[in-house]
């Protein structure tokens, strides 16, 4: 695996040597800690709790079809245990996302329809699948050792057990359990009140919902910890009221904890995962393999420390002796590349880090004789704004301001030629300059693909077909 600086590639085996833990790892609430992964917990015990197999959950509502990086870090929070061989729940809200949670909100969320919701948990129940398969050979690769052998994540729809669930048995089951001041008291709860708008009692409920998935949780799956953001700590311990109050007057309730992992903002107090006003995606055909390296090739050096820690499992010494090395030339961005290597393995798999490279090095202008036709299709396949297919006889023998037209590269064939006649439309990223220039077989790389660009940065990828 290779790593891009300004002027070369660098091995990244060269700069990140892996450890090899002992079976023993450390507890994973005090690394979660010095990671800076915990907000907040409900109890200290929790530290000697998970020294023995438990299970946590983490709720994620399916408000789009896919997760963001918005989500990552509970995904990595809940990743942690599982390499430790705890029981993980990653929770999709097919219930509770047809309300939707208050929490950070200042208006009600629009509600989505039914199809709407079952598509979007579909494609988020396959995407945490994914994310935890490319997590444990991630994991495994860094020195821990045995990671795909512990017990199976499960990924579960609270739809399951609230779909039957009658409004009576709602204020049975669950309302009856709830105290109103306690929900009223929550922030969430507090800050919309203040809005003109105020609050329906559809979305003041959503607490109750998420409560009950924990109790729900917590009898059928013996799970004993909710992990959620910060903004979720109200409706944690409503989760852990209604478990003690549900409990047998005579039994003592059996464990319960939470623990919430701060909201990520940036060093200029954006969101985290925002760019230019848009999440970027974890499905690559919403966010392309490029893009999401390029994301974090552009963190900040105030950021860059926190990241690292944060979303790649490189143990404290590694990622010392990695700063301590970035400090010396900054300009080189060795941090960042070594972030954006890490995230784009743990997220889309070993092979799209040499994919994220390749386009790294074609759509930053440079000679392309040292990546093949082939490593520029792969690269871009799954890229819906830069990735066209055309048959052979759609370029061969046809005019490039033809091509361009085909490709969306130019309105017209005449916008075509005058961007030629201006200097600014390049194949395979040299100028061309002959607005009548017919392609050939010389023009393609391979014999399967050529760059088309107009301008600086608009990039088409024709890949040839017969």
């Amino acid at each position: 695996m290779f790593i891009r600086s300004t002027t070369r590639l660098i091995p990244l085996s060269s700069l990140i040597k892996r450890a090899h833990f002992s079976t023993k790892l450390p507890n994973v609430i005090n690394d979660l800690t010095q990671r800076n992964l915990i907000a907040n917990t409900t109890s200290p015990d929790l530290v000697d709790h998970v020294n023995n197999p438990t299970a946590i959950y983490c709720g994620v509502d399916p408000t789009a079809r896919s997760l963001h990086l918005g989500n990552l870090l509970t995904l990595m929070g809940l990743l942690h245990f599982h390499i430790r061989g705890h029981q993980t729940i990653a929770l999709v809200g097919g219930a509770t996302g047809s309300i939707g949670d208050p929490s950070g909100r200042k208006s009600e969320r629009v509600p989505l329809g039914r199809q709407v919701l079952d598509e979007n948990v579909a494609g988020i129940d396959s995407q945490i699948r994914r994310f935890f398969e490319k997590g444990s050979l991630y994991a495994e690769r860094r020195g821990y050792m045995g990671a795909q052998g512990t017990k199976s994540p499960k990924v579960l729809n609270n739809y399951t057990w609230f779909h039957s669930m009658s409004a009576l048995d709602f204020l049975g089951d669950v309302g009856r359990y709830a105290r109103v001041n306690s929900m009223l008291a929550k922030e969430s709860v507090q800050s919309r009140m203040e809005t003109t708008q105020g609050i329906s009692f559809t979305e003041f409920s959503y607490q109750l919902l998420q409560a009950y998935d924990f109790y729900y949780l917590h009898q059928h799956h013996s799970c004993r910890i909710q992990l959620g953001g910060s903004d979720q700590w109200g409706n944690i311990t409503a989760g852990l009221d209604m478990i003690r109050r549900r409990s047998p007057v005579d039994e003592e309730s059996p464990s319960a904890y939470g623990i919430t992992i701060p909201l990520l903002l940036t060093s200029s107090g954006e969101k985290f995962g925002k760019s230019a006003g848009n999440a970027v995606w974890l499905d690559e055909t919403m966010t392309s393999i490029y893009d999401f390296y390029q994301f974090f090739i552009k963190t900040l050096d105030t950021d860059i420390e926190k990241y690292l820690k944060m979303f790649t499992l490189l143990p404290g010494h590694q990622l010392d002796a990695l700063i301590q090395e970035h400090k010396k030339q900054p300009e080189q961005r060795l941090a960042q590349h070594t972030l954006a290597a890490e995230m784009t393995e743990l997220v889309h798999g070993q092979a799209a880090v040499r994919q994220a490279q390749v386009a790294t090095q074609v759509l930053f202008g440079d000679d392309l004789a040292q990546v093949s036709g082939h490593d520029i299709v792969d690269a871009f396949k799954q890229d819906g704004h830069r990735y066209t297919t055309l048959r052979r006889d759609q370029v061969i023998g046809k005019g490039i301001d033809q091509v361009a037209v085909d490709v969306k590269a130019t309105k017209s064939k005449s916008e075509a030629q005058k961007r030629i006649k201006a200097g600014g439309l390049y194949l395979n990223n040299e100028r061309v300059s002959d607005p009548r220039q017919i392609l050939g077989d010389g023009n393609l790389i391979d014999d399967v693909v050529c760059l088309l660009r107009v301008g600086k940065s608009s990039y088409h990828i024709v890949h040839i077909t017969e």
